[in-house]
């Protein structure tokens, strides 16, 4: 079980790091004790912005610890498991041997990735784990003051999760189960509900503009917009927050707006004829746009 002393090393500390290490420091669930990043001076701002920490210059550097948390790049996540498996086999490491009990935990905070990258420490005996949170976190602050009531899914060795659990409850996350085989498809819907938010709101920006929408207009229409689109979803439903000429199964309306969409920018006429087509299945008519 995680205690209040058991110490947190993390490599990498943008805004997923921070956020998690300033979450458990402020309740006292672990002991912040060194980071590393990819410069001095990034780490030592990351011990402000976690408001505890010593900043690490090497992962040789790095202090015994019960948890470490890499909060690295997916593409990067392999290869800083392999240099900390390294330095685990080396006498600074002891908490790394085989004969420690327990054996240090390590996560990462990928949603696509399962615990097997982190397969070198595994074979060390280190228990591994994957834990992502479902949050944008935009910016410290932001990702602050909403985490509370975050869904957070867990994957990998059982009581690596079981102790997750707790730390991630105890700063108010939501927990659950993902099976390795899923972690794609998870990580994916996650995309559909958030990342392409922004990018679906600069086409139409883009398209207002270019058909002669006042640019002073366009933060109004954003604001609005969304706001009704978010309490009509929460409210209703995605099936039943649905409207326009899908909603009303106007396949020639779709097909029009399609075209002229198509003819001013090729990918966003792309999009506007694949979400049409999902649209029409929302709203149970099964057509496709032609």
């Amino acid at each position: 079980m995680t205690t209040r002393t058991a110490t947190l090393n993390l490599l990498g500390a943008g805004r997923v790091g921070r956020t998690l290490g300033a979450l458990w420091s402020r309740k006292q669930v672990f002991q912040v004790q060194d980071l590393l990043t990819s410069s001095a001076e990034s780490a030592q701002a990351a011990c402000v912005a976690v408001g505890a920490g010593r900043a690490a210059a090497s992962v040789a550097d790095m202090r015994p610890a019960a948890v470490w948390m890499l909060a690295v790049q997916d593409a990067q996540i392999a290869t800083v498991a392999a240099q900390l498996a390294e330095a685990a086999k080396s006498s600074a490491f002891a908490d790394g041997r085989p004969s420690a009990s327990p054996q240090p935990l390590v996560f990462h905070c990928s949603g696509a990735l399962g615990a097997s990258v982190l397969q070198p420490l595994a074979d060390l005996g280190w228990r591994t784990a994957s834990a992502h949170c479902i949050l944008s976190f935009a910016s410290l602050e932001s990702a602050l003051a909403q985490f509370a009531g975050t869904a957070c899914a867990l994957e990998g060795e059982v009581s690596a999760c079981a102790e997750l659990h707790t730390a991630f409850t105890a700063i108010g996350a939501q927990c659950f189960g993902v099976a390795a085989q899923d972690k794609v498809l998870y990580h994916a819907a996650a995309v559909f509900a958030t990342n392409f938010m922004p990018v679906l709101q600069s086409v139409a920006e883009a398209a207002w503009a270019r058909s002669g929408v006042p640019p002073a207009l366009l933060p109004q229409l954003r604001a609005s917009l969304l706001r009704n689109a978010v309490d009509n979803i929460n409210r209703l439903g995605p099936a039943g927050a649905l409207t326009g000429p899908a909603a009303r199964g106007d396949l020639a309306a779709i097909a029009r707006q399609a075209a002229v969409v198509e003819a001013w920018d090729g990918p966003s006429g792309e999009a506007y004829r694949a979400l049409s087509a999902l649209a029409l299945r929302l709203a149970g008519r099964g057509e496709t746009p032609q």
